[in-house]
């Protein structure tokens, strides 16, 4: 039994079968990967990388950016940010056959920027636009396809909470991240406001204009956005000038999301209590999957699977690219399966290091690595690839969360209807993918900018 591949099989096997049977999969990695670490070197192992592991990895100063930024998502659904988001998306757009769907996306978009939750996006956005989209006649499948699948880019345009724990596990500059994130972010809102014209333009009926906005109501609603373009500019301006970290940056988040929701009279301190409660066990949730991770990377590395899994491919002559093409295949399966954070949480530590190994090592340069980069680049390259196929995850049958998200809004709309809406972004999200796979300059024009 002492065949790395056979051992990491079994392990991700039983790991698999404990979240089957609903064990927490904060749980479960702990389990199996200390388990693993006992079998292979012992107890004394374990113990001595418990003694230290888990203030080592709660302590990283790059951590304390979740729960801010937790915090400011919790916030900004209290506040009211996605009617003012919606409302104004609304005035520029929904004068237009399909506009009001369109307005939903950019609606998700913005408080995506905001929020950095996915599902938190769909829920919050659903529950505004869903009710324009029935007065104003849209067929069940373009509004709530067009809903669940603008949900999903919260997990992706900064700043995200998945991108920043990503960032942690393989140990890539959080900004740097935000900044590779950016350009594929404005492509997919983009892409489906194109995918909803082109569907308005196949069957007209099922998405009618809604009409163009009053003078009086156009100002008032474009006005309505300033606060968020101020808190969205100054946050990630604040980042990529230089002014701050994301650390300090999410705390500025929190502070204008606050003060805007008082100013609504929406933020009071039950809501403050109720947010700071939720923003806490949110973060220990995540803190306790990374320690998990973190076993589950240690009993990884002990029985050399990552460099076996790479010589096994190495030897079968598959090109990295298709190894990458797998991976993301494999990511879009689990994605069915569980939620976003917790799929990058578990696979992650298993593929990076077997792609590090594939692309020459650690060190490697552009000029000897597999798929043509050095490891800074693979980091983000593979990072961006990794969150847009863990959007289709959260759209893709039979589990699909942010579907059962707007079905249970939409109680009216047949689930299946649902299902069929989403599959036009489904496939622009594959366009996506595929363009940012062949691509790497996508994901790595404005990192290389911003570094001058």
């Amino acid at each position: 039994m002492s065949d790395p591949i056979t051992l990491g099989v079994i392990a991700l096997v039983v790991l698999i079968v404990l979240i089957a049977i609903r064990i927490p999969i904060a749980y479960a990695m702990i389990l199996v990967g200390g388990g693993g670490i006992m079998l292979v070197n012992g107890p004394m192992l374990l113990l001595s990388q418990l003694k230290t592991l888990a203030y080592g990895q709660f302590s990283i100063y790059d951590l304390s950016v979740v729960p801010m930024f937790v915090l400011m998502g919790e916030l900004a659904t209290v506040a009211g940010l996605s009617h003012a988001l919606f409302r104004g998306a609304n005035a520029w757009l929904g004068w237009m056959r399909g506009g009001t769907a369109m307005a939903a996306i950019a609606g998700c978009a913005g408080f995506g920027a905001v929020c950095g939750s996915s599902l938190a996006t769909a829920s919050t956005m659903g529950k505004v636009a869903l009710p324009e989209l029935k007065r104003y006649n849209y067929s069940g499948a373009l509004a709530t396809g067009s809903l669940a699948a603008g949900g999903v880019l919260g997990i992706l345009i900064p700043p995200s909470v998945v991108l920043i724990v990503y960032a942690v596990i393989v140990e890539a500059n959080i900004v740097t991240m935000f900044a590779a994130a950016m350009l594929p972010g404005i492509l997919a809102v983009l892409f489906f406001i194109l995918t909803i014209a082109i569907y308005v333009r196949i069957r007209p009926s099922a998405g009618p204009a809604g009409g163009a906005a009053g003078r009086s109501e156009f100002i008032s609603a474009t006005l309505g956005l300033l606060p968020v373009m101020v808190i969205f500019g100054l946050v990630l301006g604040g980042i990529y000038g230089g002014f701050f970290n994301p650390t300090p940056a999410a705390a500025v988040g929190v502070f204008l999301v606050w003060i805007y929701g008082i100013g609504k009279r929406r933020v009071g301190l039950s809501e403050m209590v109720t947010a700071l409660k939720s923003t806490a066990r949110t973060s220990g949730m995540i803190y306790v999957i990374l320690l998990g991770a973190e076993l589950m990377k240690i009993f990884m590395s002990r029985i050399g699977l990552p460099q076996q899994a790479a010589l096994w491919i190495a030897e079968s002559g598959m090109a990295p690219m298709m190894v990458m093409v797998l991976i993301l295949i494999a990511l879009i399966l689990l994605g069915c399966l569980m939620d976003s954070m917790s799929m990058i949480l578990l696979v992650i530590p298993f593929f990076w290091p077997m792609l590090v190994e594939l692309n020459g090592g650690l060190y490697a340069t552009a000029d000897t690595a597999g798929f043509g980069m050095g490891t800074e680049d693979l980091k983000v390259w593979f990072g961006i690839l990794a969150l847009i196929v863990a959007e289709l995850g959260l759209i893709t049958p039979p589990v699909g969360m942010n579907v059962f998200i707007i079905s249970a809004l939409a109680r009216d709309t047949p689930m299946i209807e649902t299902f069929k809406g989403v599959v036009p972004f489904f496939c622009a999200e594959l366009v996506r993918v595929a363009l940012v796979l062949a691509f790497p300059v996508l994901t790595l024009w404005l990192p290389t900018l911003l570094r001058g």
